[in-house]
């Protein structure tokens, strides 16, 4: 139900761990998720500690849901000297395609805590129903041997 994804964002996720190199609009960095299903919906967590709600955006296009969200530097002065700066900064993306069992039109985004967390339903369609089988005993035709 939950898509495909980029089979090289691992790598570009890794590699931008390894190098350090930050993020930007035309090459965002990738993203941490967690993505599982609870109960008739898909809960999709993306880790972005550092990035205030305003910094965030989720755009939807032909099934296609895109994450970005961008880490600035805190504001400082002629006062202030960094002593240890390990978060990266940049622009961060991720792009996950919903499949058609998915109702994209009732998506909800809650941000708290450094995480974003996205409530994605099943589609009515997609949900398992049963069936009721029409007859009755009498309508049973009988064979001649």
């Amino acid at each position: 139900m939950l898509m495909r994804t980029d089979p090289f964002r691992e790598l570009d996720r890794f590699a931008q761990q390894v190098f350090g190199s930050p993020g930007t609009w035309s090459k965002p960095a990738a993203m941490p998720m967690d993505a599982y299903r609870s109960g008739d919906e898909f809960v999709v967590c993306f880790d972005l500690p550092g990035v205030t709600k305003d910094a965030i955006e989720l755009d939807i296009e032909r099934n296609v849901l895109t994450v970005k969200a961008e880490r600035r530097p805190l504001p400082g002065g002629d006062d202030v000297q960094m002593q240890v700066s390990e978060r990266p900064l940049g622009v961060f993306s991720r792009q996950l395609f919903l499949g058609d069992t998915l109702d994209a039109d009732h998506i909800k985004a809650d941000y708290e805590a450094g995480v974003l967390t996205l409530r994605i339903p099943v589609a009515e369609k997609a949900k398992p129903r049963r069936i009721e089988i029409a007859g009755a005993e009498s309508d049973r035709k009988q064979l001649n041997a």
